[in-house]
């Protein structure tokens, strides 16, 4: 399974009563076909998968699954704390006609799940029965917990592990991977506002929450680089790290959500607790997309 290229990590749209609104997922992932992305992350943390029940999950699963173009490649963010739970989900989805399972590592029991050999025994036995091809979902920043590279390496050995989801935002970590473990597994980061440079790296691509509200400049920065025209990803680059850095570090899912808003997507409010950002914060991300709107 080839993963190169840009996939957005979607956003899931509620309606004013907070249940999830199927029209605005088929909104959102038909304006997306027109794209070339190459695929859509159904509940990773943009989707705010965490404030999800597993049935909302499945729902959204099957909706994306139904708008999305048959070219898309179909993620689905399936980890639990569990190894019993996670295989149930990827199970699910893969039954919905989803082709790789993104998998988060565990971080409730930190004592234990900081210690590498429990962490590879998590992935290698999700990956001994998952369906279908698994993505670790490395996020030290809400788990708590950075992979090492060498605890990366010994999972990539396994044949149905095909690669990371690396969202650190260390890109010394994308060269070493990239160096380090052997061809053929795929390094995709998690953050716009380097993804040049994480290309040059190494890395084959970006799992980018900044791509549903932009996905046309994300995709510019990935296919200057595959041409190999290094100005125009820099140039693109430049003009992306600042609205990426608000919709992501500084104002979360609500600043992108806004964002979504404003670029022709629905975004609409998140999920409580999270609360909509206030005036300042709009005008703050309106003025920073500015540049790249259309």
């Amino acid at each position: 399974m080839k993963l190169h290229g840009i996939f957005p990590p979607l956003a899931t749209p509620f309606d004013h009563n907070g249940d999830i609104w199927k029209v605005k997922v088929q909104h959102n992932v038909s304006k997306l076909n027109l794209t070339p992305v190459g695929g859509y992350v159904v509940g990773g943390s943009t989707g705010e998968v965490v404030m999800l029940t597993n049935d909302e999950m499945a729902r959204a699963w099957e909706w994306v699954a139904e708008a999305s173009a048959p070219e898309k490649i179909l993620i689905a963010g399936t980890a639990a704390e569990g190894v019993r739970e996670t295989l149930e989900r990827t199970k699910r989805a893969a039954g919905i006609g989803y082709k790789v399972a993104l998998v988060r590592t565990p971080a409730y029991y930190k004592s234990v799940v900081m210690k590498p050999e429990t962490q590879m025994l998590f992935f290698r036995a999700v990956a001994d029965q998952s369906p279908v091809p698994v993505l670790i979902y490395n996020f030290p920043q809400v788990t708590g917990i950075d992979l090492s590279v060498e605890t990366i390496a010994a999972l990539a050995e396994h044949p149905n592990i095909i690669g990371i989801k690396e969202s650190s935002g260390n890109q010394e970590k994308v060269q070493r991977l990239a160096l380090e473990i052997k061809d053929g597994f795929q390094v995709l980061v998690g953050q716009a506002q380097t993804l040049a440079s994480a290309l040059n790296a190494g890395a084959c691509g970006g799992i980018l929450g900044f791509a549903n509200a932009a996905p046309y400049a994300a995709i510019s920065i990935w296919e200057a680089h595959r041409t190999r025209e290094y100005a125009a990803a820099l140039d693109w680059q430049k003009r992306i790290s600042r609205p990426a850095r608000l919709v992501t570090a500084k104002y979360s899912i609500p600043g992108l959500k806004h964002a979504m808003d404003l670029m022709g997507y629905y975004g609409g409010p998140p999920r409580l607790p999270l609360a909509p950002i206030g005036p300042d914060a709009k005008r703050e991300i309106e003025e920073a997309f500015q540049d790249i709107r259309g």
